[in-house]
């Protein structure tokens, strides 16, 4: 017998081997059951019991703040009178090497398992940086060609001119923004990469109203959703491809 501790938002890969004859008791907190496809399974709660041999699921998440704890139990005893005391003993001794193996895993679980989450988090952060860098050079490029085609950038409402470093510094502030929702979805959410898609793009769509609101000039306010587009068009795609990838 061993305890699993999964602290807040923890995934453990389910081994097949290691649950093989296991059955699970939720002694603390929640356990949310991750299936094969990625979809979210079934929370279980205080002493809920589970086994998971056969059934499909690849991870275990703690889906809240506190540590949430689950007791394996493996059971010694075997079907003895179909075999002969020289398996019965040799199936004891692999079964034994394997529960103290088991122990060792849990015992160091904890730890591994919060340091690849923060790998996964800095790697994730990393990319959205480069992403970001990369938006606000593509929208500060199609604004310099815009401008050099006769496009003024001019809002009415505020009777100033948009310059050049202003797309810079809009496209990266929002495009952090992003970066910030990956990276907590990646932390909280059991799919992170179809929730920051449906997220982002809704952000985005909401983001085209402005410009027709703005009371500038056709070109401008074309110009402006374009603007906005190629952001989208780079950060999107990274995000969603790194969250994929930091999941599976």
């Amino acid at each position: 017998m061993r305890t699993l501790a999964l602290r807040g938002g923890e995934r453990v890969a389910v081994v097949a081997a290691e649950w093989r004859d296991a059955f699970g008791v939720v002694t603390r907190g929640r356990v949310q059951m991750e299936l094969r496809d990625g979809e979210p399974g079934p929370v279980l709660g205080r002493d809920a019991g589970f086994w998971l041999h056969g059934t499909g699921v690849r991870a275990l998440r703690n889906p809240g703040r506190r540590t949430a704890r689950v007791r394996v139990i493996t059971p010694r005893t075997t079907t003895a009178a179909c075999r002969s005391t020289h398996h019965y003993a040799g199936h004891r001794t692999m079964e034994d090497g394997m529960n103290s193996t088991n122990d060792a895993g849990a015992a160091a679980g904890p730890a591994s398992g919060q340091t690849s989450r923060n790998r996964r988090l800095r790697g994730l952060a990393g990319t959205g940086f480069i992403a970001t860098l990369a938006a606000m050079l593509a929208t500060t490029l199609v604004a310099a060609l815009a401008q050099a085609v006769g496009v003024d950038f001019e809002v009415p409402d505020g009777g100033e001119t948009i310059p050049l470093s202003g797309f810079a510094v809009v496209t990266g502030f929002f495009s952090m923004v992003g970066v910030v929702i990956a990276v907590a979805l990646l932390r909280w959410s059991t799919r992170p990469a179809g929730r920051f898609v449906w997220t982002a793009v809704s952000l985005t769509a909401i983001s085209l109203v402005p410009p027709f609101l703005s009371g500038a000039n056709t070109g401008t306010v074309l110009t402006l959703l374009v603007l906005h587009l190629v952001t989208a068009a780079v950060m999107i795609p990274t995000l969603a491809r790194s969250l994929r990838t930091r999941t599976d």
